[in-house]
């Protein structure tokens, strides 16, 4: 079964036949999940050989009948066509650029039976940050360096007795990270080895106290002019 297929699916649990009869006219609701499905595909960039970013913020423009239509859906529109949306960059290995949102509009100027689908383009505008990672949570590094320790004048504080106030830091210059020990009593380890300074590749984890940190580089996305598709019956 293809995603269009399980959308509608999904949409007649959401609604019963009866109600689905109003929209014999106008547009359908698989058609704006199909034009989402191909906004997201136009508009995706690989940054990488392992990463394609593809826009999270979709704005569907309908005539305002059509839009009072689907708006008589409630809720059930929107939660099909999030999940389609949300299965098809599973499936094609898309990363949505930040949390994904679609939101419906009326727009005058847009006539009955045609989708206008406005997103935030990724190209050129995606950059890389470093991160520290610490028990799911993650703490952007500063463009030149970053302290990590208990100390409250730490850049990173955490919440460990065996680490030291200002326990170790990591030089970043935007494309490599290096990992500096500042003298700790305890000592900073990568793979169970003290360290006095090592160079940091991405996803490479280390031990401050009992405390583990992992260093990561995440796509940062600067949302530029929206690109903007249509699609007619």
């Amino acid at each position: 079964m293809g995603l269009l297929d399980s959308f509608e699916k999904g949409l007649e649990r959401a609604v019963n036949s009866a109600f689905a009869k109003t929209f014999r006219s106008g547009i359908q609701p698989v058609e704006i999940a199909s034009a989402l499905r191909r906004e997201a595909d136009t508009n995706a960039a690989v940054v990488s050989r392992e990463r394609i970013i593809t826009p999270s913020d979709y704005l569907v423009r309908l005539s305002s009948e059509d839009h009072e239509r689907m708006l008589a859906l409630g809720h059930a529109l929107n939660d099909e066509l999030f999940a389609l949306l949300t299965a098809h960059a599973r499936t094609q290995g898309y990363s949505f650029a930040g949390p994904l949102h679609i939101s419906l509009e009326a727009d005058p100027h847009v006539a009955t039976g045609t989708v206008r689908v406005n997103s935030s383009a990724v190209e050129s505008s995606v950059s890389w940050q470093g991160v520290i990672e610490i028990d799911g949570r993650q703490h952007t590094l500063a463009s030149a360096r970053t302290v990590i320790g208990r100390g409250g004048d730490a850049d990173i504080t955490i919440a460990d007795a065996g680490s030291s106030r200002r326990h170790a830091e990591i030089l970043w210059d935007g494309e490599r990270a290096m990992l500096r020990d500042l003298g700790s009593t305890n000592g900073t380890k990568i793979d169970d080895q003290k360290i006095r300074e090592a160079a940091l590749a991405p996803g490479t984890s280390f031990t401050i106290g009992r405390t583990r940190l992992i260093f990561r580089v995440v796509p940062v996305s600067n949302p530029s002019a929206g690109t903007q598709r249509e699609v007619r019956r």
